[in-house]
């Protein structure tokens, strides 16, 4: 997302500057307005564990140094906010300044800052932002209640979709085409515990029982291999398609009927909001930032955590109704691009920047003396 959001704001006329141990993935190797500064993090007999986030401030106080950058928009509160914030002490210190952003994701707030070892310097690093988004009202809220962070305003700017990107009419339905023209049914997650993926599989397995269907999951992770018994388990592991690590989904999620994320928690829920751009409805579960991108009954279905039936149930109706299944999927590529089109929500970013910025500067002062 935050590469995303990047190299939109180098389409929008603005310099760009990615500081970071290796080239994002999704940057192409030369776009105008945009530059990437690798973190080169020494290895020494010294240090048991190389310490990025000491290499990755001492990079941040040169780039912003060296091309005169007004902001440093950090992703994650650590390390990058609390190497952003070694960063701002040691450019004043040379009588220079910068901004620090500081955007919350989720696991950052939800899980390994609410860890003992780094409660006290999450809290610090939030803190030390001049200013604070998260992606969802639930992570926003989250932050509250974990860290009470004194003085803290937390502006909710959502995530961001692509809608030239995931549209299902761009793509040929290629892999619907290999399954045998069935329901398919698709996931994908990094297959941690949260996502609860052998809930995805039995709640495929109850779909399956009623319709010719077929699964396809895609990511990889410590889950996978309980997903896979659960397959065998349950009698549908010929009809369950494991595929791995993919970067590019959105040819995948044209072919697919329905999206499966029975998450324990999501903060926010990117996965689904790239499904309901491609119209496919999203069957999960109602909590933390999910119900705030699934509109339950009407882009899709939403349960209690573990309510497997409650979900199978759903997935059923939608599917089995081709009628509803379509006003569902126009009703989803709709939301989608009203709520979380790239343009508005690049947008909202672009104006917190320019207001964080004149906010920091100093007060000009006129003849007489006023402000």
């Amino acid at each position: 997302m935050a590469t995303e959001l990047g190299m939109a704001l180098a389409q929008r006329g603005h310099e760009v500057h990615f500081i970071t141990y290796q080239q994002p993935f999704r940057l192409p190797d030369f776009m105008p307005g945009v530059f990437f500064h690798e973190v080169d993090v020494g290895r020494y007999p010294l240090f048991e564990y190389p310490p990025y986030d000491l290499a990755l401030a001492v990079r941040m106080h040169e780039v912003v140094r060296s091309h005169e950058l007004d902001l440093l928009h950090v992703h994650y509160a650590i390390p990058h906010a609390t190497s952003a914030w070694i960063a701002k002490e040691m450019l004043r210190a040379n009588g220079h300044d910068v901004v620090v952003v500081t955007t919350l994701h989720g696991t950052d707030i939800t899980i390994v800052g609410q860890d003992r070892s780094f409660h006290a310097i999450t809290k610090f690093s939030i803190e030390r932002s001049d200013r604070i988004t998260a992606v969802s009202r639930f992570l926003r809220d989250e932050t509250f209640f974990a860290f009470g962070c004194a003085g803290c305003d937390v502006e909710v700017i959502h995530n961001f979709v692509d809608p030239t990107v995931y549209d299902r009419t761009r793509h040929a339905p290629v892999l619907r085409e290999r399954l045998g023209g069935g329901k398919v049914l698709m996931h994908i997650s990094n297959f941690r515990a949260v996502k609860r993926v052998r809930d995805v599989v039995r709640i495929f397995a109850r779909v399956q029982a009623t319709m010719g269907a077929e699964l396809v999951m895609v990511g990889d992770g410590p889950e996978r291999g309980d997903a896979e018994d659960e397959a065998r388990l349950l009698g549908v592991a010929d009809r369950v398609h494991f595929l791995g690590k993919i970067e590019a989904v959105a040819p995948l999620l044209a072919s697919a009927d329905l999206f499966l994320l029975p998450s324990e928690k999501e903060s926010f829920g990117l996965s689904a909001l790239e499904a309901l751009a491609s119209g496919v409805p999203v069957i999960g579960c109602n909590t933390g930032g999910l119900p705030e991108v699934v509109r339950h009954g009407e882009t899709g279905v939403l349960c209690g955590v573990g309510d497997v039936d409650g979900m199978a149930a759903g997935a059923i109706e939608l599917l089995g109704n081709e009628r509803r299944w379509h006003a569902a999927s126009v009703r989803a590529a709709h939301d989608a691009r009203e709520r979380f089109s790239q343009d508005a929500i690049v947008a909202q970013y672009e104006a917190l920047y320019v207001d964080a910025v004149e906010r920091a500067r100093p007060p000009r002062i006129v003849p007489g003396g006023a402000p």
